[in-house]
């Protein structure tokens, strides 16, 4: 069987930015084995999978070591895929996926992921956390991933993540974050117990740092960006219980290889 793969680089205006995701469309499942032995071989941090059905399209993701409930940068590429290479036509995308359904809108060259809102709730500071990071946090909130809050900008980027330690974490990861001088808030996300010791650009952290930062700043739109090696700038918009996360993609690859037994 041959598929196509296509490597793309989501929240990013050109090559080397962003976040690279891999996606492969399909006609039908493969194999769940079949799947995380692919994402193992692509060796990003995300491989997403979709197939067509009658309401839309439904949407799986896995690191090299798990599939995960859910994706932002990974939804984004696919998005992009099915509007710029299989020219769908409509200018709004529904995915089923582990976390319901997730619209991508496209206006312009910019693609907007509807995401539930994950407000993080106060909690302590697990010591596994301090001790991954290096730096305890001012505060801390936990949902899904923790989130640990700095407070500024250069004791956020001064951060060296230790895997051990977060590996340890009873949740997804770490999403670390701090005001900024330039945009709304920064921030970084550290994910070894999924295989990934630092994300690029984390669109599904973005629903926990978007309610948080709104609340914060009193503002419902803003534009933060994500301070990894190579970076990544999103937009950010508070919608009740939904939040907007906006950015552009851009393609680095595409090819085809061949999957047996």
């Amino acid at each position: 069987m041959n598929l196509k793969l296509y490597q793309i680089d989501a929240f990013a205006k050109k090559p080397f930015e962003g976040n690279p995701a891999a996606v492969v469309p399909l006609e039908q499942w493969l194999p769940d084995d079949t799947l995380q032995q692919i994402a193992a071989e692509n060796n990003l941090a995300e491989t997403a999978y979709y197939i067509a059905t009658d309401r839309g399209f439904a949407i799986r993701w896995f690191t090299p070591g798990s599939e995960v409930k859910l994706c932002g940068h990974a939804t984004l590429a696919s998005a992009y895929v099915l509007f710029n290479e299989f020219n769908y036509a409509n200018d709004k995308i529904v995915f089923d996926s582990m976390s319901g359904p997730l619209s991508v809108t496209r206006n312009d060259d910019l693609l907007t992921l509807d995401f539930p809102n994950q407000m993080p709730s106060t909690c302590e500071v697990p010591q596994d956390l301090t001790l991954g990071l290096g730096i305890e946090p001012t505060e801390c909130y936990a949902n899904e991933d923790y989130l640990a809050v700095y407070a500024n900008e250069g004791t956020l980027a001064s951060i060296e993540p230790k895997a051990e330690p977060l590996a340890q974490l009873d949740k997804r990861g770490v999403i670390a974050t701090a005001p900024s001088a330039q945009f709304d808030f920064v921030s970084r996300f550290f994910a070894p117990k999924v295989a990934i010791l630092e994300d690029p650009v984390t669109g599904s952290s973005f629903t926990h740092l978007i309610p948080y930062w709104a609340e914060r700043l009193g503002k419902k739109k803003m534009i933060a960006k994500q301070i990894s090696s190579r970076g990544g700038i999103v937009h950010c918009e508070l919608a009740g219980d939904r939040v907007l996360i906006s950015g552009n993609a851009f393609k680095y690859m595409e090819g085809e290889f061949t999957v047996t037994g």
